[in-house]
């Protein structure tokens, strides 16, 4: 499957920029291979817009903002948050056209990051409701591209038979090399999945965690929210509760900028933020090096690829994938596909 041959994915909500980032210049992003332009209008509210002056297709971002507008930096040409066209200096005199226009996309701030909806969304951007819980506290701790599919991310996510092959430095164990318990629970847009994983704790997890045992069991509960998002709520056994929050925000066919922050119900003294983003540096970058080899074109058909039983969240988000796309008259395209 290929993201930016179906549109339905367009109608969903993609953090694309931290909101911190959002001031000053033009921000250029890339979204579903569509070039965007971002910046914050004069209530200081973000605003989206296509990167493509209606004029002569000069990118906006490299123009700059004026009164809360974006001027193009080719004659001049300025538009609002909505895409219309405010002011022509050539035409001081003139009416302005109201065909003079850019496609204008929606935004809303959420988490610390600006998302956006690149048509009519189908469902609300994902519940964290820890995120304005003041027990727990935010972490941001990635923003940056991955050469590799979202989907493949959400699968690695809820794929708990890796971690004694992949994270050999950070977390997984050898003698655990598959979850005691699998439990699913799927709704129309999420898949709920609850696992019970044994793990290692390595010197610099067991000061991020406050315990002194070389290995623990992990309980996960997890929620992949449809399309790129997956919620993962870590507990251990001393009563800290971990969570995080990754989105595979796909930027086209081959990449993705991969969104992650956590949620913790501890302290800066109890575990220093500097130290928790460390350790998921270090896990992060050992799921990267895998998932940046394998192939963008996800196929949702599971006779394509082999498959094994902890394999299901996959095979599930597959088939839910799947039934979006043909209850909306879409057909799987892939790298090979004549439709």
């Amino acid at each position: 499957m290929l993201v930016t041959k179906q549109p339905i994915f367009k109608r969903f909500w993609y953090p694309v920029i931290p909101t911190s980032e959002l001031s000053g210049e033009p921000k250029a992003f890339e979204l579903l291979g569509e070039p965007i332009v971002l910046w914050l209008d004069s209530e200081g509210k973000p605003a989206a817009v296509e990167d493509r002056c209606s004029h002569r297709t000069a990118k906006l971002s490299i123009g700059k903002i004026v009164g809360g507008n974006i001027c193009c930096a080719y004659h001049g040409w300025t538009f609002n948050s909505s895409g219309t066209c405010v002011s022509v200096p050539q035409q001081q005199n003139g009416a302005i056209s109201a065909n003079y226009k850019v496609k204008a996309y929606r935004t809303r701030e959420r988490y610390g990051y600006v998302w956006v909806c690149l048509g009519e969304p189908l469902a609300e951007i994902p519940d964290i409701p820890e995120a304005a819980d003041s027990n727990y506290r935010q972490i941001h701790e990635f923003y940056e591209r991955w050469n590799c599919a979202g989907l493949r991310v959400m699968e690695n996510e809820l794929d708990m038979a890796h971690p004694s092959f992949v994270h050999t430095a950070t977390f997984g164990s050898e003698a655990h090399l598959a979850p005691d318990v699998m439990e699913f629970e799927e709704t129309e847009w999420e898949l709920h999945y609850r696992s019970i994983l044994g793990v290692a704790n390595p010197t610099q997890q067991q000061q991020n965690l406050k315990i002194e045992q070389q290995e623990t069991v992990r309980t996960i509960d997890g929620i992949w929210f449809m399309p790129f998002t997956v919620k993962l709520r870590i507990v251990y056994p001393n009563g800290l509760v971990h969570i995080i929050v990754n989105t595979m925000t796909p930027i086209n066919d081959s990449a993705s900028q991969m969104v992650q922050f956590c949620l913790r119900n501890d302290t800066e003294a109890d575990a220093k933020t500097s130290d928790i983003i460390a350790f998921y540096r270090a896990v992060t970058l050992e799921d990267k090096r895998i998932l940046e080899t394998t192939d963008c074109d996800v196929p949702l058909d599971i006779t394509q690829e082999q498959h094994m039983l902890t394999d299901k969240p996959g095979i599930i988000i597959r088939r839910k994938i799947a039934a979006l796309l043909k209850a909306h008259g879409e057909v799987e395209q892939t790298q090979v596909s004549s439709h």
